[in-house]
């Protein structure tokens, strides 16, 4: 069912890439809007409702002497980049819990935000604006309407800048809007192991119950590090199930692997060097916090806007005198 979809959807030929893949993009992206900060003082994309896009114009009045080259707003590096995403993508499932959406919703925005900054730097587009956008598109194309007002309203933000940048998001994303996350695939191993327990005790299934929620929250974890775009949707899973059935010393993971990959005939070392990959991503997750990327934050907006950089450098400059 689910895994024979995913081997011919778009998400698996188009959307799964190799790790020295990612590099280059981020890096890509990064340079571009270096160059942008190079030769037109700010990187901030203005963007319509149609999802063309343009830098800010020049700032032709700027004086091009050395004095002003130090006051110039200082690009951001692909690890500041990489933080701020970080952050952002904990926002994601911040706010999808405290709108109580379901889980999927939850998995479908982050891909779409990992997506989305594949192609583009955040200091071309504040994630904070992209993130917003990225869950009102996921709600859409779950079935799960909430207007663009509601959700701006719930976190005090303009939404009227989610429906500016709602066609820029669909087209960084190639309109590929079905996902395949991996909570759906866990529910079809967890019903495989009930179904195949020598042993139907009540305990045992109890027990299966609280594998299969703890199981939950390591997908939610997965899902914040780079695996979903390294990793199709079943090894995800695979991974956080072999993470929750070893802390609560559930049943031999390797035996029940090597009864499922019987059956599909992929090998299990192969699989296992692909479920050890995922952990270490999991085991190197960052959580960063607001204080964490505030000095980031403030390096973003003077890219995207040099005047708020000059008047800080000014504030500077006051108070040292």
């Amino acid at each position: 069912g689910l895994m024979a979809d995913f081997a011919t959807s778009t998400h698996r030929v188009k959307w799964i890439f190799s790790p020295q893949d990612l590099i280059e993009k981020y890096k890509e992206a990064n340079k571009r809007a270096k160059h942008a900060l190079e030769k037109y003082g700010a990187t901030r994309m203005q963007v319509d409702v149609y999802g063309a896009f343009s830098y800010a114009e020049p700032q032709t009045d700027a004086p091009k002497d050395n004095a002003e080259k130090h006051s110039r707003p200082k690009a951001l590096k692909p690890e500041e980049e990489q933080l701020l995403r970080a952050f952002y993508e904990f926002k994601i499932q911040d706010v999808c819990d405290a709108f109580k959406f379901p889980r999927k919703i939850q998995a479908t925005a982050l891909i779409y935000f990992k997506r989305f900054y594949l192609q583009w730097s955040v200091m071309e587009h504040h994630p904070k604006n992209i993130m917003l956008t990225c869950i009102y598109a996921a709600c859409k194309s779950e079935e799960n309407h909430v207007s663009a007002e509601e959700l701006g309203k719930g976190i005090e933000q303009d939404h009227q800048m989610i429906l500016n940048n709602e066609m820029l998001v669909l087209q960084s994303l190639g309109f590929d809007l079905i996902v395949y996350a991996p909570y759906r695939a866990l529910e079809g191993f967890v019903n495989d192991i009930e179904a195949t327990r020598e042993s139907q005790e009540v305990y045992q299934l109890d027990k299966l119950k609280n594998v299969h929620e703890s199981a939950k929250l390591e997908v939610d974890k997965i899902m914040r590090t780079d695996a979903p775009l390294l990793f199709p949707p079943g090894q995800l899973a695979l991974a956080a199930l072999r993470r929750s059935v070893e802390a609560h010393k559930f049943m031999e993971f390797e035996r029940y692997l090597g009864s499922i990959l019987s059956r599909q005939k992929p090998v299990v070392p192969e699989m296992n060097a692909s479920l050890n990959a995922i952990d270490l991503l999991v085991n190197r997750l960052e959580t960063p916090t607001s204080k964490d990327v505030k000095h980031i934050d403030r390096k973003l907006k003077s890219c995207l806007d040099p005047s708020t950089h000059e008047k800080n450098r000014k504030r500077k400059h006051r108070s040292k005198e």
